[in-house]
């Protein structure tokens, strides 16, 4: 029984139960896409229904999760067969656990006001937005923003962190930011602003059809 109803495995040379961080950041990142697509069919075709079925999987995925068994949580299941050719990142489970704890109490918000009661509302609004800052911030970075609570309510320090960031390290002349690079990234800033501001209506402009006679003779 325990083997069904379990958190986290067990790995040789970690003193408790682990995650593979890969899966988790795959899983993630299906989840992500999923989320953003059913959102923007609602903002483009006015279409709940995907949104619907998304907040509902992602519901019962994480309680598959936390109360069963991560090992059979769909998402991280198609995560696995995805990352699967990659050497493992063993993570801590318990912060992990507080993340999809986070997780359920905001996308069971999110089911109510959708699923059950048909409501619109700023406040499953934010709420959304959250969740798909959380993925996104999981998928693209590795970095559990739910994890990063973990200390605050159990009032202990988190054990094997991905990328090992609990342990105390000196960064590597490879992962320290230069002052010209500071510079590059602060030009591209200010060039994306004036993009936005100056050049709205050279850029607003609807791209003309290419001319047939340009077609036909390509053609020829």
């Amino acid at each position: 029984m325990k083997k069904i109803f379990n958190f986290g495995e067990d790995a040789a040379g970690f003193s408790e139960p682990v995650l593979n961080e890969r899966e988790i950041r795959a899983a993630a990142g299906i989840l992500f896409v999923a989320t953003y697509t059913s959102f923007m069919l609602i903002i483009l075709a006015e279409n709940y229904i995907p949104f619907k079925l998304v907040i509902a999987f992602f519901l019962l995925d994480l309680v598959i999760r936390v109360f069963v068994n991560p090992k059979f949580s769909p998402s991280l299941i198609l995560g696995r067969l995805i990352v699967g050719d990659q050497s493992p990142e063993y993570v801590g489970a318990a912060p992990k656990k507080f993340a999809w704890i986070v997780g359920i109490i905001l996308t069971g918000i999110m089911f109510v006001f959708f699923n059950i009661l048909n409501i619109i509302s700023p406040v499953s609004a934010i709420i959304c937005l959250i969740c798909m800052v959380f993925l996104f911030f999981e998928s693209a970075f590795g970095i559990c923003i739910g994890c990063k609570l973990y200390p605050f309510f159990y009032k202990k320090k988190p054990q094997y962190c991905p990328g090992e960031i609990c342990a105390v390290m000196v960064k590597q002349d490879i992962q320290k930011v230069s002052i010209s690079q500071f510079i590059v990234l602060i030009t591209f800033a200010v060039i994306i602003v004036f993009a936005v501001t100056e050049l709205n209506g050279v850029l607003s402009k609807r791209p003309s059809n290419l001319p047939e006679s340009t077609i036909l003779n390509d053609k020829n």
